[in-house]
This record gives C-alpha cells, structure tokens and sequence, in this order.
C-alpha cells in the first residue's frame, strides 16, 4: 500500500474498480471513484497521508484564494437512509427502526453496505478496513478511561452510549436485521461490528442544518457519511467551510491558504473533551479557543448549604434549589459551563446565584409571583458581563464564595493536582513518554483545570 499520493490527475479516465486494487491501494482508488461519481476535486488541493493532523488530510498545492470552491460533492454520492441499496426496506420498517439516537436507519445501511461486496461506496468505505484508527475512549478499557480521564464527564458520557448502543442492537437493530435475513446476518452484523460503525458515524458524519427558523422545536436532520468532506481534519481555527446546496454539497475556503498548508474544516465549536468523546483527537493546549470546564449545578447548591450559618438557613435552601428546579432554571444532572471568558451558561448561573443568595423576604416576594417582575429582571448583557472573567471581581462576596467553593470541589474531583498536569505539559522530555491516549487525555484535563483554576482565583476571597 502507498504511504501517500501527491496528486490526483484530473483527466483521470474512469477505469472498472477492481477488489485487489482496492485492497493494496484504498487511497488511489478512492479518488479514481471520485472521479468517476462526479465529485470534482479542486487542482489547487490534494489529499494525502504525509504533513497532515491525522491518518488523511488535504494539502495545497498553491495559494488558495478565499471563496474558492476546494470539492463538489452531488447530493447522491452521499450515503444515508435514503440513497443506501436498502433504502425501500428502511423506508417500509420506519416506525420500527425510531430510537433515541436516530441513527438507526443509517447503520443498517452502513451494515450492509461495508460488508457487500457490490457495494457502490465500496471504494470509499474501503478506507476504513477494519476502524481500527478509530480511537474514541469509547474502545478504551474502563479501568484506563477512569485513569486518564476522572472528573472530565467522558467517563460517564460514553457509559451512557455503550449502554444505549446495546440496547439499541439489541431491542430495534436485531429483531429487524431477523426479519430480513436475505439482506443482514447477526453472524456477521454482530454487536461489535455495530458499535464500530457508531464510532464511525460519531467521527466521520455530518448534520445538514436545519433551514426553517419558524420551527425552533423541530428535530434536527439525522446524520449522514459525506465522502471527500470526511478526509479533512478539525481545528477551531480552520480555514474551510461546508455549504450545502439543493444539488450539492461544497467545500469553500474561508481565508487564504498557503501553499503546503493543510485544509481544515470545523466540527462545530466543540471543546477538547468533546473532540475526544466523539472523534477520538484533541487539540493541543492551550490552541483550542473553544474550550470548556463544566461545574455541576448541585455544586453550587452544595456549597450554599455548606456555608449556610444556621439549619433555618439550610431549610430555606432547600425551598430555594426546589423553586430552582421546578423552573427548570437547574437539574440535578445539569452543569454549569464556562469558557475561555467566563460563563457561557450565564444567564441560569446568574439568576441560581441571586436566589440562592437572596433573603427570606426577597425570596417570599419572589414565589410570589412565580419569579421577577419584568421590569426587575436583569438582561442578558448585564449578567454575561457580570460572569465574565473581567467582571467577576466585582460580584458580591456572597455569590464569589460559592463560585470559588463549587470550583474547588470540581478541581478536587480530577484525580491528578492541577500542578501535576501542568508541569508535565512544560516537559517535552516526559511528554514525548506518554503514549497518544495519555497525551490526549492530558490536553482535556489540564485545558478544564486551568479554566476552573482562573475562575477560582477570580473569586478569591479577599482578607
């Protein structure tokens, strides 16, 4: 197999694609598949395994200007529910095939389309022979996951997708794959190759956005596999952009790229606890300019209490976190997120602060009338400026205290000092020791422990 491929010949002719070629040459043939389905490839660009982020990328070539157009992809070359060879079978099992995810139709057209041999997007599925470069903490043993990774929520949030992948296999996938035994075969569409395919859609899948602004309630577009789009890397600073079209799907540049430079596109704006969850890589601290610390909502209720001076004080807390919970202000699973600049969920922290904080008459008044008045409410401006990094210094001493004390408790829950993480970042000598997940895990932890170290220095109290 060619390590890379520097160029793709744009007259290339359009030859039958053959299996052994396919094998020992996934990359080339890739592209002579694209050539032939019609997804044009700029000149100016070209995909390679050498100088890139990851496995693949895409490189230039030259200069490219902003506004250029780096591939077009037709909207039939894109493989979902609805382009899939089974695609009637989905259609006609519908009601059968609904879960929480909504990807369930999608995998059972990735099951049978990776494993048929005649399979149109055989040449594209092909670049992933066995996924085993797929590397989501998700495939990591509980043990290393609970390790590398306590206190940053991906212990408990891939918990919840093993469990609700498996029975989602279980209950929807396999009695459906049973029902149509000339098309799937638990024998070899088993769990693991499922869970695989997850891992696949979570890394490598895109979300067209939903257009009508009239319908905000209206549930998102499910995920779909995007050939060529999927080659291109992540970083929160990227220089492409994915449009969508009624005929097609395009890659524009959004400033200037360099010749020799590689061509990112952006996930959304995702922290590296995120990046890592569900693509398996993360950004090195501290490039990643969207990255986020969560503080648990019962957090800071527990810090109330905890510096509560009397049990009358306490019971009023409790009256207050309930009032706070049946507005739907806080849960007791919800989290508090905070940003490079402070408090990106400032307008629930805001108002749990000021009750939490207020008197008993205040907050009489304020079951009275089921909340503020309107014209006492504090606008959104005032309470992302009062959260930020800047203007917390000038917070009461009350809401301070429990900042600090709800970001102690939060520190605390990490199973290394923050010390620790930051002085193994400063050594390239031990870093270099690591091996990749341990590296990966430490970017995640040390970007959410600086974060929540500023904010506790922030709210400090003052002698």
């Amino acid at each position: 197999m060619s390590s890379h491929f520097k160029e793709m010949a744009t007259d290339a002719k359009r030859p039958k694609i053959d299996d052994e070629k396919c094998v020992l040459d996934p990359l080339r043939n890739f592209l002579l598949w694209c050539d032939a389905v019609k997804l044009t490839l700029s000149d100016k660009v070209y995909l390679s395994k050498e100088g890139t982020a990851a496995e693949y990328g895409m490189l230039a070539k030259e200069d490219i200007e902003e506004g250029h157009v780096l591939f077009s992809i037709p909207r039939e070359v894109l493989l979902h529910h609805g382009t899939t060879k089974v695609k009637k079978v989905l259609e006609e099992g519908k009601t059968s095939l609904e879960s929480a995810s909504g990807w369930v139709p999608l995998l059972l057209g990735l099951l049978y389309e990776y494993t048929c041999p005649q399979s149109h997007w055989k040449p594209y599925l092909s670049l992933w022979p066995d996924f085993r470069t797929l590397d989501q903490p998700m495939f990591w043993s509980e043990e290393e996951r609970d390790k590398l990774l306590k206190g940053t929520g991906i212990p408990e949030a891939v918990q919840t997708d093993l469990k609700k992948l498996q029975d989602e296999y279980n209950n929807i996938v396999l009695p459906f794959m049973k029902s149509h035994p000339d098309l799937w075969d638990p024998e070899k569409h088993t769990l693991e190759l499922y869970k695989s395919l997850v891992a696949f859609v979570m890394a490598y899948s895109f979300q067209e956005p939903v257009e009508d602004e009239d319908e905000e309630e209206k549930e998102p577009n499910p995920p779909m596999m995007v050939p060529m789009a999927d080659m291109l890397n992540h970083v929160s600073k990227h220089n492409a952009n994915l449009e969508y079209t009624p005929e097609c799907l395009k890659m524009v540049s959004v400033r200037r790229i360099e010749k020799g430079e590689e061509v990112f596109n952006t996930y959304a704006q995702m922290a590296n606890w995120q990046l890592l969850h569900m693509y398996g890589f993360t950004e090195l601290f501290p490039t990643n300019s969207n990255d986020t610390a969560d503080i648990q909502m019962s957090s800071v209720y527990k810090a109330a209490v905890q510096a509560a001076q009397s049990e009358a004080d306490q019971r009023l807390l409790v009256d207050k976190w309930k009032m706070l919970c049946e507005m739907e202000i806080v849960g007791e699973k919800g989290v508090f997120i905070f940003g490079q600049s402070g408090s990106l969920t400032y307008s629930e922290l805001y108002t749990t602060l000021k009750v939490l904080c207020m008197p008993l008459q205040d907050f009489e008044e304020f079951c009275e009338n089921e909340g503020w008045e309107e014209d006492e409410e504090d606008d959104d401006d005032q309470m992302e400026q009062a959260l930020s990094f800047d203007g917390l210094m000038g917070l009461s001493a009350a809401w301070k205290c429990l900042l600090h004390a709800a970001a102690a408790a939060t520190l605390d829950s990490y199973s290394e000092d923050v010390e620790v993480d930051r002085k193994r970042l400063e050594d390239q000598g031990a870093l270099a020791e690591l091996s990749s997940r341990e590296r990966r895990a430490l970017h995640v932890r040390y970007g959410q422990k600086s974060i929540l170290q500023r904010l506790q220095q922030l709210t400090k109290p003052t002698s």
